[in-house]
């Protein structure tokens, strides 16, 4: 066992390598860590006692401290996407001022720390989804967690605060349902709350649907969230006594037709491989906000209906809950604007997809196939492969097999979430059965030796 560890490790660091070394080219780029420059420098405006959510403020303290923008004259789109990626702020106050910590160090030191932060982070919240899908399927478990660490390029190049979230979440659900660090769970959760909910949210939402312990974990990450909220947005008040309209109109204004956010065809970013929401999907048919937001909303509201109250009805097991957060981290990313940094919650699905590969039968490849597609086609490197061939694709979308065809292969992303959501949700549902005639009750979970099948 200790080889076959030691061999793992090898190979999750040798995958992680090669998103460091990509992340680095990016980060040397024009646009390196432009994601970290827009919290970062939105910070130091709060520090500086200047409304962040000002375009002109931010400007301001950005050149101020040497902040250059990419030439119009070499990339005249990538110059409009990082200015509006990084002077237009909107970032939540909770996120502002626990970044607003870093400003104290100065860029260089900032930037770097930052990155040593998540990559470790991110390191650590791999071994651990490692740790509970290895002792149903260690090999099939480290090829699919390979997979997702090869292709995390964007979020060391860009320093996207998705890696911190994201590695915090997976690192509290490993703590809760290990039943060890329970404290350190509920303060990486609530971290990771504040940062992104929208990211985490759901998972959040299922240990507190989940009842017994689990939901004391939901309230008490709840109560920490509160605690670390007040001082922030009582801060940025202060400073901004508007910051919530002004941070609702910057989302409006990237979220325009043409502009940065836009889901639909005339994205500055060209969301198909980008932006990896239903919505992107949606707008192929009817580039309408009136129509694939309704749209969006009601597909995935429907699942989540579904997957609420099987949470609520269902006895808990390890192994349902494994269900269950595979299909809410797909499901998480599609109804509002996602993009491909925030797929590394795909993580949340390797266990489930190794208890299925170690059961055996016909379902085992079914999980495999679903469970590969998904993290390979919102993996960073198949991504921008896609956009360099789609770049020279010039593809009509008058007809239905024209859009058809333009969603295959121009954005295949969502389509996939969208698969692993209701395979997992239809798996979760049918093995929600079993444990709810086993006979045991949500309080007799915490009685039960973390790991063990509670059906």
């Amino acid at each position: 066992m200790r080889r076959t560890q030691r061999l793992g490790l090898f190979w999750l660091l040798l995958s992680i390598g090669i998103s460091i070394v990509w992340g680095i080219v990016l980060e040397h780029s024009p646009s390196g860590m432009a994601d970290f420059k827009a919290i970062y420098y939105g910070a130091q405006c709060l520090i500086q006692h200047s409304d962040p959510y000002k375009e002109g403020n931010f400007l301001r303290v950005y050149r101020a401290d040497g902040g250059t923008f990419p030439s119009e004259t070499e990339d005249p789109v990538k110059a409009r996407m990082f200015r509006r990626c990084v002077p237009v702020c909107i970032n939540l106050p909770t996120a502002l001022f626990i970044v607003s910590s870093f400003t104290i160090l100065g860029w260089g030191v900032a930037h770097i720390l930052w990155t040593l932060l998540f990559l470790g982070g991110f390191i650590l919240a791999a071994i651990l989804m490692w740790d509970l899908a290895g002792n149903h399927s260690p090999g099939l478990s480290l090829f699919l967690i390979c997979i997702v660490l090869a292709n995390s390029e964007l979020i060391f190049g860009f320093g996207n605060i998705a890696g911190i979230t994201l590695s915090l979440c997976l690192i509290a659900v490993w703590c809760f349902l290990k039943e060890r660090f329970v404290l350190a769970g509920v303060l990486c959760l609530a971290v990771s709350l504040t940062l992104k909910p929208h990211d985490v949210g759901l998972v959040w939402l299922y240990f507190l649907l989940a009842g017994g312990i689990y939901r004391k974990r939901a309230l008490q990450t709840l109560i920490v969230v509160a605690v670390i909220s007040l001082p922030a947005i009582l801060w940025v008040s202060h400073v901004a006594p508007h910051w919530i309209e002004e941070l609702h109109s910057n989302l409006a204004v990237t979220s325009e037709r043409g502009d940065l956010n836009d889901p639909g065809p005339a994205s500055l970013s060209r969301p198909g491989p980008g932006i990896i929401d239903l919505q992107a999907v949606v707008s192929v048919f009817r580039d309408d906000p009136l129509i694939y937001k309704p749209v969006s909303y009601l597909i995935c509201g429907a699942l989540l209906a579904i997957w609420s109250i099987t949470t609520l009805k269902s006895r808990f097991s390890q192994h349902g809950a494994w269900f269950a957060l595979a299909a809410i981290a797909a499901l998480s990313m599609l109804p509002v604007y996602h993009r491909q940094y925030d797929t590394k919650l795909l993580l949340l699905a390797v266990p489930a997809c190794a208890m299925l590969w170690a059961e055996g039968g016909r379902i085992r490849w079914l999980a495999l196939l679903v469970t590969t597609a998904g993290v390979v086609l919102t993996g960073d490197i198949p991504l921008a492969i896609l956009t360099l061939i789609t770049n020279h694709l010039h593809m009509s979308t008058a007809g239905i097999w024209e859009q058809m065809a333009t969603v295959v292969l121009m954005r295949p992303a969502p389509l996939v979430l969208l698969a692993m959501s209701i395979f997992y949700l239809w798996m979760y549902v049918r093995r929600s059965t079993f444990d709810t005639g086993s006979g045991l009750n949500r309080a007799t979970a915490t009685r039960i030796e973390p790991g063990t099948e509670l059906g």
